[in-house]
Parts: structure tokens; C-alpha cells; sequence
């Protein structure tokens, strides 16, 4: 089980543009870490080398203090790292515990035939399910039929069933109602409830502030600021963002 994640002075170059400048970020276990910044700012390529999308030019990535270099996503996983990102990748047409067990279905012996044990994936699902949304209790029920909140939970439990200690969650309010956003939210505060380490991307503040422990900020592919997020504002982050100044408090 993964105590924390981390970062060394990252580089990641894509041909004459500096994405990445030297980049070091601590996430410790069981807090709800945000990254934040601008456009451009390196966030989107920080979160790809922790995923395993991407492979760092220079720098490390380290975890329980061990250094790792993942060649992919399933690496990455492997390690306890799990990334839903913003398009979620569920199949919608699909219902829920088939997405939960997308490419790992679980199959049991009729007769020396091998059958899919949808039961056993259907009750698995519904555990999962259990620690994020207890009111999602038809596993039978198809993605596309779901609300922008419930459909993130589908893509949080594939996580869990990979046993994922880390969860990397890639802007997931973005383009959510009032009422779905306080879904997410929730499910951000079961995953912390249930020992795991959150790594929130989000361009909302308002979101940073409710469910974050610490924020890393970054400008033009550099740290800007590292603090705790305790007794600051939307509008105070907002302002660190914009105004490229750094704060006292690291």
C-alpha cells in the first residue's frame, strides 16, 4: 500500500517547448492533494508522467520513497496508481458492473465450460459501489442512463477494484451541474474516508477549497506555491493563479 507519491524535479520537453521545468511535488498518504494553475502551466503533463502516459526527460517519480518509471498506464496501476480522467473512458451502452470489470471479467466453470460469473461482478460492484454512492444499487443499470456524478463513481470503482491506493482524479466537475459537483465531491471525501490518496487537477477553486488538504500551484512548468489549503479562499487561490506571486506559507 502506497504511503505517498512523489516528484523530483521533473523535466519533460516536447520538442523546443519546456513543459515541465524541474517540478517536485509531495503527496502524502491519505490527503486529497490539489494541482492547480493556468493554462500551460505543466499540469496536464506532471499528471501523465504520474499515470504512466508519459516517461519523464529528466527527474523521478518515487513512491513509499522508492524511485519507479512507469512504461504505461498498466504499470502504473500495477503500482497502485490509478488515473480517471476527464472523458472517464466508460462505455456507456454498457451497464454498471460491466464497465467495473471492463477487460477483467470474472468467469466460473458449468460443466468444465467457461461461463462469465456475472452474479459474483454484479455483487463485487455493488461493494464497490457501496463505499461511494449507497443509493447506486442496480448494477444492472447502463452507464448511459446515469447522472455526470454516478457516472464518475463507475470509473472510481474500475480504480478500487484495481485496488488502487492512489487515485488520480483529471478536472472531475468540469462541466457539471450545481447538484452533480456535490456528488463528485462526496466521492472525493469516500475515498479519503477510506484510506486513499487523492491527486485532484481542477481549474475550481471552490472545489479545491472544499475537499483538498494541500495545493501545489504551477506557472510555466515551475512550483509557484505548496501549502495547505486550511484558512484560504477560492478567490485568495484564484489570485496566487493570475497574479504568478507566491505565498509565504510553504
Amino acid at each position: 500500500m502506497p504511503s505517498k507519491i512523489s516528484a523530483s524535479q521533473v523535466f519533460k520537453n516536447y520538442g523546443a517547448v519546456e513543459a515541465l521545468r524541474g517540478v517536485s511535488v509531495e503527496i502524502e498518504e491519505g490527503e486529497v492533494h490539489a494541482i492547480c494553475g493556468d493554462n500551460g502551466a505543466g499540469k496536464s503533463t506532471l499528471i501523465k508522467i504520474l499515470a504512466g502516459v508519459e516517461t519523464p526527460d529528466g527527474g523521478e517519480i518515487s513512491i513509499d520513497d522508492r524511485p519507479r518509471q512507469f512504461a504505461n498506464p498498466t504499470e502504473a496501476l500495477r503500482a497502485g496508481v490509478a488515473t480517471i480522467h476527464q472523458d472517464l473512458a466508460v462505455a456507456p451502452r454498457m451497464t454498471i458492473y460491466q464497465n467495473v470489470f471492463m477487460g477483467a471479467e470474472l468467469t466460473k466453470s458449468v460443466l468444465g465450460v467457461p461461463l462469465l460469473d456475472k452474479a459474483e461482478m454484479r455483487r463485487q460492484s455493488l461493494s464497490y459501489m457501496s463505499q461511494l454512492n449507497k443509493s447506486l444499487t442496480d448494477m444492472n443499470k447502463k452507464v448511459e442512463d446515469l447522472s455526470g456524478g454516478q457516472r464518475q463513481a463507475v470509473a472510481i470503482c474500475r480504480a478500487l477494484r484495481w485496488n488502487a491506493d492512489v487515485v488520480i482524479l483529471d478536472e472531475p466537475t468540469a462541466a457539471l451541474g450545481v447538484r452533480e459537483t456535490e456528488q463528485v465531491l462526496d466521492l472525493v471525501r469516500s475515498l479519503k474516508q477510506s484510506g486513499k490518496t487523492i491527486i485532484l487537477i481542477s481549474h475550481a477553486m471552490q472545489d479545491v477549497i472544499a475537499v483538498a488538504d494541500r495545493v501545489s500551484i504551477l506557472r510555466h512548468g515551475k512550483n509557484q506555491i505548496g501549502m495547505a489549503v486550511s484558512g484560504l479562499t477560492a478567490d485568495t487561490l484564484s489570485h496566487y493563479i493570475l497574479s504568478g506571486e507566491t505565498a509565504s506559507a510553504h
